[in-house]
């Protein structure tokens, strides 16, 4: 459950009335055990409250029994593991989730009290992640590793993806008066989790919106993304065509908003690209393709060569630097494959060593370049602006990598638990 509560949602959720437990009999009683480890049914009514005030977008009993049934697993692991966590680092985690809604832990613990939510509720949630970090830490990181080819692509498609100019917005702004807070989030979340499609979602709003949109299903006009609030354009943004937003308390109301399509344009440079080649100028057209035939790479082309691989002469430049003749032969070739440019009295062989974006080149060390000065690598490689850096990109994916295999151990453990009803 990684959704967090902003200053606003939670200042909406504080005027929630007493939460009442949806267990009838005895609320204390388990409800499911988890190797031997019970989940009461009272413990899945504050876990739904809590999960309401953190706006997650599902919070039905399933979802909160399923979360807490993953908390057990969680602290399972680390016991096996020898995994304790010690007072100080769970401070350290309350603080640090708190911070996230822009508050201490102890202001955070009383808002959560005020809205119904006991402290040990939030005291367990976040000590089953901290505990699940040390499993991760410990059973995990070692293994993960990502390549250098893994950061080129992942930054190549970052290059190749549009920057989103403007969306086309459909809006449900459902009314929540004082005191109906809580419903009106309930009837958002259930939008949510049905994942609509274009006419339900319409529906819904010609149903239950407050706004004018809500009489042509909510659907808005084009709309510049800096036209957006600043706060809403990272929402809007993290959007798919087809995706809906998690709820957006906003005052008197909870709003969602699903992405129709969206339109962008390319950054500047992204279709540059930078060639590593090698040319040899020779006697004739005959001679420049049988030494073609024979070299199988770039660095055979010089043993292939023989005496002539003096003349040889290897460069890095971008596209619009490179002799029209010879840059029309490298469009069409691979790496490592070669063509002849031939001028009549003299030939040129022309062989590809490698092609690459031009804003992938941050530096020397990533683009294949001649041992002689200057390269010229510094001139092709255009202004880097708005594009991650390798350190950054190679973080992203190793903390991607990392939530993959946490989430798939987790589901390994599940299905290895001993999980059973009273």
């Amino acid at each position: 459950m990684r959704h967090l509560i902003s200053g606003i949602a939670i200042s909406a959720c504080m005027v929630f009335g007493q939460f009442t437990p949806a267990s009838a009999q005895n609320p204390f009683e388990p409800v499911v055990y988890v190797n031997d480890r019970a989940v009461t049914g009272y413990e899945i009514d504050q876990r739904i409250r809590f999960m309401q005030l953190l706006g997650a977008g599902d919070t039905d009993r399933k979802a909160a029994e399923d979360a807490l049934i993953q908390d057990r697993l969680r602290m399972f692991e680390a016991q096996q593991m020898g995994i304790q966590v010690s007072e100080e680092e769970l401070d350290i985690g309350l603080e640090e989730f708190a911070s996230r809604a822009n508050m201490s832990a102890p202001e955070f613990i009383a808002a959560l009290e005020n809205a119904g939510v006991e402290y040990q509720v939030f005291r367990d949630f976040v000590e089953a992640g901290v505990a699940w970090r040390g499993v991760i830490r410990q059973r995990l990181l070692p293994a993960i590793n990502v390549s250098d080819a893994e950061v080129d692509q992942a930054l190549k498609q970052v290059i190749e993806t549009p920057i989103v100019t403007r969306v086309l917005l459909s809006e449900l702004v459902i009314p929540a008066p004082e005191g109906q807070e809580d419903q009106a989030m309930q009837l958002a979340n259930s939008i949510v989790a049905s994942n609509p499609s274009d006419a339900q979602f319409a529906e819904a709003a010609r149903q239950y919106s407050a706004a004018d949109s809500g009489r042509q299903g909510g659907q808005l006009e084009w709309v510049d993304i800096d036209n957006l609030p600043p706060g809403l354009r990272p929402v809007i943004l993290g959007l798919q065509p087809g995706q809906v937003s998690q709820p957006l308390n906003v005052t008197g109301a909870v709003v969602l908003f699903r992405l129709r399509d969206s339109q962008g344009t390319l950054r500047p440079g992204a279709r540059e690209q930078l060639l590593d080649y090698a040319t040899l100028r020779l006697t004739s057209a005959s001679e420049a393709a049988s030494l073609a035939a024979r070299s199988q790479s770039c660095a055979d082309l010089y043993v292939q060569a023989g005496t002539a691989s003096t003349r040889i002469n290897r460069q890095t430049a971008s596209q619009s630097a490179i002799p029209t003749l010879i840059a029309t032969r490298l469009a069409s070739l691979d790496a490592d494959e070669a063509s002849v440019v031939d001028y009549g009295g003299s030939a040129d062989l022309v062989m590809l060593c490698s092609r690459q974006s031009a804003l992938l080149a941050q530096d020397d060390s990533d683009v294949a370049t001649t041992a002689e000065e200057p390269d010229g690598v510094e001139a092709a490689v255009p202004d880097q602006s708005g594009i991650p850096d390798r350190t950054a990109m190679r973080e992203q994916l190793f903390n991607r990598k990392a939530n993959e295999m946490a989430n798939a151990l987790l589901e390994e453990l599940r299905a290895d638990a001993v999980i059973r009803r009273p």
